[in-house]
């Protein structure tokens, strides 16, 4: 059984920035996909970007070159980058894995205000 456990949320004001980290234990060997999905009250879960162990990422479209997600496959962590941040970013950011399931951290708040 994979377990996630994130940290790094906060507050931060407009503009600021801000570091996600995930680290997965439980599994054997590098896990193939990590990433991170976010959520607010009343909307569904959306995708943020993900990682797979062989390198390539996929971003969502409103990250626009603002968030960076990085891995230290060796470890099974996950990281995410995150720069110019808006109100429009806040939300429960949660760590996600594939490894033949779907596994999920219990998620961190983000809160861009200022």
């Amino acid at each position: 059984q994979v377990q996630l456990v994130e940290s790094g949320g906060g507050l931060v004001q407009p503009g600021g920035s801000l570091r996600l980290s995930c680290v997965a234990s439980g599994s054997r060997g590098s896990l193939y996909v990590m990433g991170w999905y976010r959520q607010v009250p009343g909307k569904e879960r959306e995708l943020v970007a993900t990682m797979a162990s062989g390198g390539s990422r996929r971003y969502a479209e409103f990250v626009k070159e603002r968030f960076t997600i990085s891995r230290e496959n060796g470890a099974n962590m996950v990281y995410l980058q995150m720069t110019r941040l808006t109100p429009e970013d806040t939300a429960v950011y949660y760590c996600y894995a594939l490894n033949g399931l779907d596994f999920w951290g219990q998620g961190t708040q983000v809160t861009v205000s200022s």
